[in-house]
């Protein structure tokens, strides 16, 4: 009779905890819920008779939410180190530079054009 009574100390221990699940179940669906809303808001950005330039930027706002919310609760990265959190902005960073270094390039050539 002592055994059962041990395998659910154990599986207490393991971080099944019936509380612990209920917390983090509740968290991944306030989670969707908030994602649910700003697909929503997005959709309801396109309908708004705003210039291309605000309206992509008040798009990109709301979605590098959607994108901060996926990474910090899906992927787990909110409870991460400090040296991941760091790794991955280099990334992004890296990421940047490598996208807009052509641009810039381009920037030169037309300026040697123009004059």
């Amino acid at each position: 009779m002592s055994e059962p009574q041990h395998a659910e100390h154990e599986h207490h221990h393991a971080g099944h905890d019936p509380a612990e699940i209920d917390r983090h179940v509740r968290v991944y669906i306030t989670v969707f819920v908030a994602l649910m809303a700003l697909t929503i808001i997005t959709v309801a950005i396109s309908y708004l008779d705003l210039p291309t330039g605000p309206a992509i930027a008040l798009a990109l706002l709301v979605a590098l939410i959607k994108g901060s919310l996926v990474a910090c609760f899906f992927m787990h990265l909110i409870s991460e180190k400090k040296l991941i959190v760091w790794v991955l902005a280099l990334t992004v960073l890296f990421f940047f530079f490598v996208l807009l270094g052509p641009f810039f390039t381009d920037l030169d050539q037309v300026r040697l054009i123009g004059t």
